[in-house]
This record gives structure tokens, sequence and C-alpha cells, in this order.
């Protein structure tokens, strides 16, 4: 609980970061214009005093401390203040997790000045010497600022993973979505993470090229990884409102959406200009429609392009089956098509929809809008 009353908690996480101890050192994002981005375009970005964060971190331990001496309760009144439930709920669930990972929250927790992040850094190891990660979201632009001692210096303080989100190396769609970065900073920024022996996770947005770019999109962001060799690279997909102008205030470039083929594509143009790196090549979110890309360079290289080849190559009325059904929950990877009778389901409720080889890209699009508009899971 800080000095406010409160124990602060931002909006978002890395799925890889779900038994993570979510920690706030600054709020919302200090760049915040990217048009496929809407997090935090409300909200206004400041960073939180260091003392508040310690203070969390503090509160937290206290908490740990209690449970790990068998009170169930975690040293807190039976009567919570908000701050203190906040806290309790946070730290009871990260004790149950393990207590392995500690995520710094918001969206770029390299803003913070260097003096103040390694002081962060250096209370959660005193507390926590047992944690084993200690992760964050950068943006390309902040990395790169930094000099190599400094990076270095933080490392050593504890950080040993950074999340980027690169999106896209495309100077061209780089520009067109304001991301604020070019490929040249990408690529200076993965280099320093890797140099200061931090983890790197580059995450790749499917379809933020749309139909116009989507080659360029993918060989570009291509060429970027192999100069870099990421630990890890992410694969999450563009899923925007139609009444998002992508493109804005770019004049005469109008975003056209890409259909599942073209996307799919898109990912194997993607791998297949993967050479020469050793990266972990991951699909981890459910709203991607390959979950299946699970795999290490260069080995498992081929087995991911023949994945993808398999759906592109596809009957058209074969492929609608699992565009709907992974849509529908009737199917997680392509493999789940073979269970028996669930093709047979999900070809019903393509009959009842009204959904044919000629206008599935349309009628899917549809859906999707229409679940993005109710909030549901797309």
């Amino acid at each position: 609980m800080n000095r406010h009353g409160t124990f602060e908690q931002g909006p978002i996480r890395p799925p890889s970061e779900a038994s993570s101890l979510l920690l706030r050192v600054n709020r919302n994002c200090p760049w915040n214009r990217c048009t496929f981005c809407s997090i935090y375009k409300k909200e206004k970005f400041s960073l939180r005093p260091v003392e508040d964060v310690i203070l969390e971190i503090d509160t937290v331990h206290r908490i740990i401390s209690a449970l790990d001496a068998g009170d169930p309760h975690g040293g807190q009144q039976k009567s919570l203040t908000p701050g203190d439930d906040h806290a309790f709920f946070a730290a009871r669930s990260w004790h149950a997790s393990g207590m392995k990972s500690i995520f710094l929250q918001d969206a770029d927790s390299l803003t913070i000045p260097p003096e103040n992040l390694i002081k962060i850094l250096q209370h959660v190891k005193s507390r926590f010497p047992q944690v084993e990660r200690i992760t964050s979201y950068a943006r390309s632009f902040s990395v790169a600022r930094l000099d190599d001692a400094t990076l270095k210096e933080i490392a050593d303080a504890g950080l040993n993973r950074i999340h980027i989100g690169m999106e896209t190396a495309s100077d061209t769609v780089l520009a067109l979505v304001q991301k604020g970065v070019t490929k040249e900073t990408h690529i200076a920024a993965g280099l320093k993470v890797k140099k200061a022996g931090i983890e790197l996770s580059e995450y790749f947005l499917i379809g933020l090229g749309g139909r116009e770019y989507t080659k360029e999109h993918a060989t570009e962001s291509a060429d970027a990884l192999n100069q870099i060799n990421p630990d890890f690279i992410r694969f999450r997909t563009l899923h925007l409102p139609d009444r998002v102008h992508l493109f804005a205030g770019v004049e005469g470039a109008k975003f056209q959406w890409a259909p599942d083929l073209v996307l799919a594509r898109e990912v194997h143009t993607l791998i297949s200009g993967l050479e020469g790196i050793t990266s972990r090549i991951k699909s981890d979110h459910s709203y991607n429609l390959f979950q299946e890309i699970d795999g290490t360079l260069p080995g498992d290289k081929k087995r991911l392009l023949d994945g993808l080849q398999s759906f592109i190559d596809m009957e058209p009325e074969k492929r609608i089956l699992f565009e709907v059904g992974k849509r529908s929950g009737h199917f997680l990877r392509l493999r789940d098509m073979e269970i028996p009778g669930r093709q047979e389901e999900v070809a019903e409720m393509c009959r009842k929809s009204g959904i044919t080889p000629d206008n599935a890209d349309q009628r899917i699009h549809e859906i999707v809008q229409e679940r993005m508009r109710r909030g549901l899971p797309y």
C-alpha cells in the first residue's frame, strides 16, 4: 500500500507473465500515439515516486512473510482497506504461483531515470532474493538512447528480460501507424539489450500492414530480426474496430484489412526469411489463428512452415471450417480438425450462418467486429 492508500497495478502484461507479481513503476505510456493501440489513449503518462514503489514492495514482503508463517490473512486485519485488499490478493496469488518472476508495469519502464530503476530493482532483489526473472516492456526508442554501460548496470541490478513491441520493421508501416521509431532504431535497441545480457522478446504484429504492405511488413521485419537474433519472437494479431483509422493523418493512405489467407502467407514469409538466428518463435496469444506455432530456430523452421503451408494449401471449404472453428472454440490448433465430429459441427454452424467460400472473408470479419463491439473473445 503506498502513501495514497492504494496498491497500484496497470491494465496489461504479456501472457508469458501470467504468474508474475505486477509492480507498477510508471503509469500508462510515454509515447501513446500508435494508431493501433487504444489501451492508454485517454490516460496521462507519469512516473511513480520511487518511495511509493518501495513501500509497495515492502507491503508485499510483509504479507508474504505472514503467509509463510502460516497466517492465511497475510498479517492483514479481517477488515481491509482497499489498498491492503489489492496488495493482499496480489501477494497471495504470487505466493501460490511460486514467486519466481516479477513484471514491471506499465508500457515502458526504461523511461525511469536509471538510478531510480536500479534502486527499485535492488530493493526487489533484497526483499525477494529467490526471484529468477524481473521483466518489463520497453520501447526501442527508450532502449536505444541508453548507453551500454547504463543498460549493463540495470541488468546487473536484476532486470533480465525486456519485451519490445517491434510490431514491424517496415519504415513505411512504422510511419503510417505513428510508431515513433525506425527500423534502424529497432535494430540498435535489440542489439543493446542482447549486449547487456538481458533476454529479449520482440513482438511481430500480424496484419499491421494490411493487404497493401503485407509483404514489406514481413520481409523487413525478418531482416531486422536476423540482425538482432532475439531470444523470443512472439506473434500478436491486429484486431481493430473498423471505426479506427489505422493510417490516420497520412494523406492518401487507407488501411485495407487482410483476410486469414493473406495473414497466413505473411507469417510464412516472415518465418521463411529468418536465417542464421536461434530465436524461439511463439504464437502465445489465444486470439492468434495459429497457436501451434512454437519452435526454436533453425531446427524447427521446416515444421513451422509446413504447418502454415498445410493451411494455405487447404481446399477453401475446409479452410473456412478452421477459420470459423478456431474462433468458435471448436479448434485450438490445426490438428484439432481431426477430432471426430468437430468438422461436422462447424460445417453446420457455417450453414446456419450462411458462410461460404465466396463470402467467408467478409463474414468472418463481420463476426470479429461484432464480438469486439460486445466485448467478447474473437
